[in-house]
């Protein structure tokens, strides 16, 4: 199996620009540790569909949901105490939640390979 295959068989509801990010970020590993670290990495991801749906919740009283399960800790009591920043921030997010999505992503699958690396 090829590592294209590997990465749409863990994570089928992939982005294209995470996709190439995660071919890329893994050229080096070998075919087992790849599995590994996919399994790690698959689940600690967020997807952009539960950004969206947390973001929308926003709108109804519930602001900053959406930082909070991307480790935004102060933001999200920032956006909790203020509306959403009086709801421009909340459409800001709603706008950029694939965004907000693939940065956390980044960083759990640099907190992914941390464990990997060091699982020698």
């Amino acid at each position: 199996m090829t590592r294209s295959e590997s990465i749409l068989r863990i994570i089928p509801s992939i982005s294209p620009e995470e996709f190439a990010y995660l071919e890329a970020f893994t050229e080096d590993l070998p075919a087992d540790k790849l599995n590994f670290f996919l399994g790690v990495y698959n689940g600690k991801r967020q997807k952009p569909d539960t950004i969206l749906l947390c973001t929308v919740l926003g709108f109804v009283g519930f602001s900053g949901i959406q930082r909070f399960i991307t480790g935004q800790i102060g933001m999200g009591i920032l956006f909790f105490l203020t509306g959403g920043l009086c709801l421009i921030g909340t459409i800001v997010d709603l706008v950029n939640h694939r965004n907000l999505a693939f940065e956390f992503n980044q960083r759990m699958s640099l907190e992914a390979m941390r464990m990997i690396k060091g699982s020698h």
